[in-house]
């Protein structure tokens, strides 16, 4: 017997239950489905690189490695980072001194030609953009990253393929087989009934959820963009497809697949068709798969749903702590510019306080903004438990980040205005709407530093929450909205495109010529938080935070219950100067306790704490 059927044999007696088990639940009439994935799981291990296994030994002595405090995101599309996969090479030693240890790379599989939603239309799963590389460009980049210590992270798209897909083409051209890929219907009669469910996800340039095809001669699913044609995930050929192909990247080195749109992959008749039940069995077949044939390889779920759909992702019941690993924790971002832009910290709290726990292996990733727009996931039950109305504050929300509320410090656009639903998104690089681009533009120094001060402060609290903070390209050095994003036409429609510019490397350059320049002091001051975050075990994911009241609605205050320790974590979210009873370090620490980010010990015999505007603060026992 080779070594890969006794490790495959190993392994499938820890995991093999768990995959049929949920297999079987999804297809019950495909009783031969768990020896389909079996023999495409030994051919993988065959195939697999001697690196990656060894990886694969490391990850399963140190199952905890994405939930270290050492663990630091950055986001970014290749080409407007670097312009190819090889380029991005170039750029490491930067990216290490940043503290980066997780590279998510955006979309970079090769999709349809002309607009495709950002690249989430991928018409081959199998190639890399033919601007960016090769796949051996993309293993060569993997090797590159993991000899520096850096996890590769790419997209895959779950929900849906570009119409030019071969699958498509396939079912165009009349193969049963591949018509069977998708979900086609040959009058309104059944999509119709499913519509009076649906939401649209972009109703200004792609309404309704079904699209005719004069060659399917039938309507076919597409909930994103008529270019984008759902796959059937009922059938258990497609449930293969997409396992070979997590798997083939992940033997090109990929150790984070980010399951794009897994909310939706599931249809029923009378529901918003998201987060059905199915969705997690799935989800579980793929996990337990991924662990027996690359158990370096971990899941995040991109699935930015509510707080009570959301925990689901990580496994609950049966599933417990067995889906993904990583997931979105969309609500800190929401409600972090919400408390920001109203000066009170209530909404959060309670939000937060509402949210599920996650299972302790499961790890957040944190983050102020990301390649896409800013949703106001604003439950309106946690709005009326703190005395606000739901629709009125999303209204507020997305007023004061477009800079229309009086006195609003931000500059964004508002995306998808939806007059039906009140909804209006907000797009907009983080500087731009925490003020920078506003007060430079005013010349206003004081204006500057707060704005500053706001960005700063963001960026800890998604460093101190717990979890794997992410930072989105440029926001390291205070870039702004880039309004040329309409010269592209490819991109003129989609103002989101604003907040994602091309990497500003002379203004990289300039940050040791000016270090009191905006940027570099947004860039230090980071630099300076990871740096203190990678010795702080307090920070450690498998702990939650958890809010508490200081006694006044400007200052969040976090408490983090590590087994080396208590963590308190203050963060004033106005630009007023404010006094929090000492009480709340007193307490837990005592009359001495260290603050991390300046490195001293502090007497907490005074009766009050000053927090200066946008102050952070992060507290352990002195000792």
């Amino acid at each position: 017997m080779s070594l890969v059927d006794v490790v495959l044999d190993l392994r499938w007696e820890r995991y093999g239950a768990e995959l049929a088990d949920a297999l079987g639940r999804v297809y019950p009439d495909a009783p031969e489905l768990p020896g389909r994935v079996r023999e495409l799981l030994k051919r993988t291990m065959e195939r697999r690189p001697e690196d990656l296994r060894r990886l694969d030994e490391s990850r399963l002595l140190r199952p905890d490695w994405l939930q270290r405090p050492s663990m630091t995101g950055y986001v970014c599309y290749a080409d407007r980072f670097a312009g190819t996969l090889a380029g991005i090479s170039d750029h490491l030693d930067y990216l290490g001194d940043l503290g980066v240890s997780y590279l998510h790379l955006m979309p970079l599989l090769q999709p349809r030609e002309g607009a495709n939603d950002g690249g989430y239309a991928v018409a081959d799963y199998r190639s890399v953009r033919s601007d960016l590389g090769t796949m051996s460009d993309l293993a060569t980049l993997a090797r590159d990253l993991r000899g520096r210590g850096i996890s590769l992270v790419v997209d895959l798209v779950l929900n849906h393929v570009a119409k030019e897909h071969e699958w498509a083409e396939r079912a165009r051209a009349g193969e049963q087989k591949y018509r069977d890929y998708f979900m086609i219907f040959p009058d309104r009669t059944i999509p119709d009934q499913y519509e009076q469910s649906l939401p649209e996800v972009f109703p200004d340039f792609a309404p309704g959820n079904f699209t005719w095809d004069d060659q399917l001669q039938g309507w076919v699913w597409t909930t994103f963009n008529d270019y984008q044609w759902d796959v059937n995930w009922a059938n258990p050929d497609v449930f293969c497809e997409f396992l070979d192909i997590i798997l083939n990247l992940a033997n090109h080195g990929v150790e984070v697949v980010r399951l794009d749109a897994i909310a939706f992959i599931w249809k029923v008749m009378g529901t918003d068709c998201q987060n059905e039940p199915p969705v997690h069995d799935i989800s579980a077949a793929l996990r337990a798969a991924v662990r027996i044939a690359a158990p370096a390889v971990a899941f995040k779920a991109e699935a930015i749903v509510g707080p009570r759909d959301l925990i689901a992702y990580f496994g609950q019941g049966r599933h417990y702590g067995n889906l993904s690993d990583l997931a979105y924790h969309n609500q800190v971002m929401a409600q972090l510019w919400s408390a920001l832009a109203s000066r009170d910290v209530t909404l959060l709290r309670c939000a937060l306080d509402r949210f599920p726990a996650k299972p302790a292996s499961a790890t957040w990733a944190t983050y102020i903004r990301c390649h896409d727009d800013i949703g106001w996931a604003v439950d309106d039950r946690d709005a009326v438990a703190v005395g606000l109305n739901g629709a009125e504050h999303r209204r507020f929300l997305s007023d004061f980040y477009s800079g229309e509320f009086p006195n609003s410090f931000a500059k964004g656009l508002v995306f998808q205005a939806n007059p039906a639903t009140g909804d209006r998104r907000i797009s907009g690089s983080l500087a731009s709407l925490a003020g920078l681009e506003k007060a430079l533009a005013d010349g206003d120094e004081a204006a500057i530093e707060l704005a500053v001060r706001r960005i700063n402060l963001l960026h800890a609290v998604v460093c101190g929450f717990g979890g794997v903070p992410l930072i989105y390209m440029g926001d390291e050095v205070a870039m702004l909205n880039d309004y040329e994003y309409g010269s592209d036409p490819s991109h003129a429609d989609d103002n989101r495109w604003v907040h994602r510019p091309v990497m500003d490397w002379e203004q990289v350059a300039a940050l040791a010529v000016n270090p009191s320049s905006p940027a570099a002091r947004v860039n230090g001051w980071l630099r300076h938080v990871l740096g203190v975050r990678r010795g702080t075990p307090q920070l450690h994911a498998s702990v939650e935070s958890h809010c508490f009241d200081a006694g006044d609605r400007r200052v969040l205050a976090l408490r983090r219950e590590h087994p080396e320790g208590m963590m308190i974590q203050l963060y004033n979210l106005s630009e007023d100067e404010v006094q929090v009873p000492m009480g709340v370090l007193r307490t837990p620490f005592g009359p001495e306790a260290r603050e991390l980010l300046d490195g001293s010990v502090w007497d907490l015999n005074p009766p009050t704490i000053d927090l200066a505007p946008y102050a952070v603060r992060w507290f352990v026992a002195a000792e």
